[in-house]
Parts: C-alpha cells; sequence; structure tokens
C-alpha cells in the first residue's frame, strides 16, 4: 500500500468515527483529503477503501439517518465495537512489553515505543520491577539504513547500496527489499537481488555507507509463500563456526558467558579476569560483540578479529575530541 492510499484510509477512519450520524458519499468527498477528481474515480477509490477496511476489521456501518424517510445511504464505524477494551497487563507480561521497548530503543521506532511504553504504565499496569535484570536486548547501536530500508519496505520501492560480504571486496548491490529482520540480535533485510537475479539475505551492519531509493513505489511484489526468517536462519547459517578466545573482566559480558562452548577458566595472568571460549560463524558480528562490552571484554583469538578490534578502537580514539 502506498504512503497515500495510506494517509487516505487513515484521513477516513477519522472521518468516520467522528460523527454520530450516517455521512454520505458526497459528505465523505468533501470531507476527506485524498478524494478529488473526477465522480468515476472518486467511485472507484470509495468501493476499493471501503473493502480495505473491512479487511482489516473496522466495523464499517451502513444506514440511514431518517427511519421515517428512504434517504441516501450513508457511513460511519461503530465506536464501541471499534474501540479497544482496557488493557490489563501482568507483571509478567509487562515485561515482555519493556523487554520489545528496549529492543526497539536500538532502532527507527524508539520514540514510539517509549511513549508506548509510559502510557501502559500510566494506565496502571504493573511496573517492570526486576523482571528485566539480567536479560538485554543485544542490537547495541543504529544499523546503517535502517530507516530508509523500512519506507522502501512498505513502499516496495527498490534500494541500492554498497556492501561489504564476509569474504571479498566491497561491491554495489541492488535490491528489491521483501522484509526486514531481526535474528540472533542482528538486523538483516531479505529481498530479491536484481544483479543476481535471486533471492540474497543481507547484514545491516555490513553497508557501507547510505542506502538509495531507486525507481518508484509499488515496483514490485513480494511472493505471498516467502518465510522471511527461514530464508535469514538458511542464508546466515551457512559459514562453518570458529572458536574465539576472550578475555572478561570479573563477572562482566553475560551475553558471551552465555555463548561460551564451557565454563569460564580463570586467566593466570590477570587476576580477576577469566577466559572464554565463544564459537561463532561471523567475524563482524564476533567484534561488535566483544566491542559492546567495552574494557571490560578483550578478544585473544583469533588474529584477524583481534585486528579488526584494534583498529576500531584506534578510530573511536583518533576522533574523541582533545581536551586541554
Amino acid at each position: 500500500m502506498t504512503a497515500r492510499r495510506t494517509e487516505r484510509l487513515l484521513n477516513l477512519v477519522i472521518c468516520l468515527l467522528s460523527t454520530r450520524r450516517f455521512l454520505t458519499k458526497e459528505e465523505i468527498r468533501r470531507a476527506v483529503p485524498g478524494y478529488g477528481g473526477a465522480q468515476d474515480a472518486f467511485e472507484r477509490a470509495f468501493e476499493r477503501d471501503k473493502e480495505e477496511l473491512r479487511e482489516l476489521g473496522i466495523p464499517l456501518e451502513i444506514g440511514g439517518n431518517d427511519p421515517l424517510f428512504d434517504d441516501e445511504a450513508g457511513y460511519r464505524i461503530n465506536r464501541d465495537a471499534y474501540a479497544l477494551p482496557p488493557i490489563e497487563l501482568a507483571a509478567d507480561e509487562m515485561a515482555v512489553v519493556g523487554l520489545a521497548a528496549r529492543f526497539w530503543q536500538q532502532a527507527s521506532m524508539a520514540d514510539s515505543s517509549s511513549r508506548a511504553l509510559l502510557k501502559i504504565k500510566a494506565g496502571g499496569s504493573a511496573d517492570l520491577g526486576d523482571e528485566l535484570v539480567g536479560i538485554e536486548p543485544r542490537l547495541v547501536r543504529d544499523e546503517p539504513g535502517f530507516n530508509v530500508l523500512w519506507s522502501c519496505v512498505s513502499q516496495r520501492r527498490s534500494v541500492e547500496f554498497d556492501y561489504r560480504p564476509r569474504r571479498g571486496p566491497l561491491a554495489r548491490r541492488h535490491l528489491q527489499p521483501w522484509g526486514i529482520v531481526a535474528w540472533r540480535g542482528r538486523w538483516y533485510v531479505a529481498g530479491h537481488d536484481s544483479d543476481r537475479d535471486a533471492a540474497r539475505v543481507f547484514r545491516l551492519g555490513r553497508i557501507d555507507g547510505d542506502v538509495s531509493q531507486v525507481g518508484p513505489a509499488e515496483a514490485f511484489g513480494v511472493p505471498p509463500d516467502i518465510d522471511l526468517r527461514a530464508m535469514v536462519r538458511r542464508f546466515v547459517g551457512d559459514a562453518p563456526p570458529v572458536v574465539a578466545r576472550i578475555r572478561l573482566r570479573g563477572g562482566a559480558g553475560g551475553g558471551l558467558r552465555r555463548q561460551a562452548s564451557g565454563p569460564p577458566q580463570p586467566d593466570p595472568q590477570h587476576e580477576g579476569w577469566s577466559i572464554v571460549e565463544v564459537p561463532f560463524r561471523d567475524g563482524y558480528t564476533l567484534v561488535e560483540d566483544v566491542l559492546a562490552y567495552g574494557a571490560d571484554a578483550v578478544l585473544l583469538e583469533p588474529p584477524d578479529a583481534r585486528e579488526r578490534v584494534r583498529a576500531k578502537l584506534a578510530a573511536v580514539a583518533a576522533s574523541a575530541p582533545v581536551r586541554g
């Protein structure tokens, strides 16, 4: 659905919710932005919009305002049938909502998720308390191009971007994005790769630079039987696992400890530190996981991933302002 039609449907819903009486077609045409143009064009658009509202489960009523006369049929939305019942969440349910809100704090819906959580708390639902202690989503930074990709998925608009694969040089990619999926703490966009004429998955964290929109909206369709999560799982899980050795301070690095293949071993050369062995399939993911714990985690092996950690830390240090 295009953004223009979505806006028109929203205006139509607001209009039909704001009235107690039935509105005729002509009244709706005058009141709802987006219904300009010829009469036949309005009739076609209004018929499509009515069907869309019914498919969305919105209770659209048809009737007349005067029972004594056979006047023109009008339309309205039954407020009682449309309104949601009061939302009452138990402590464990509120904890799940809070975890979801934390998850979206790292993406483009941070403001919306914070407002929703605040409204639920204001309505008297249980507070989070200690239910989320030790639980933290691993989306630790904004992913490149998330906003543009999210918009293009909804608009069915093609995109292009520079991408750095696990192996090989930086390359330009052209994609018809079908959807965005969160998998194992990372964002992926799945779609049709126009260069290869095949379905492909790209991790947002490997996009280099900006994502550009290409061509008009509604330029392609999404296969009706596609399972995006299965598609991402298949593409992400094709690399053989490698074991990394990581030094952790005290009880820090809970996420890395949970991924470890065995219990942590004391580091004989550094008091208060321990060493864990973590299997991984993606060196870029490993580097970001280690960097997320700052000075509490040191990547020892493999050497190539260790050098990437050094390079990223050096870049951060170089960009930090000098205080005199």
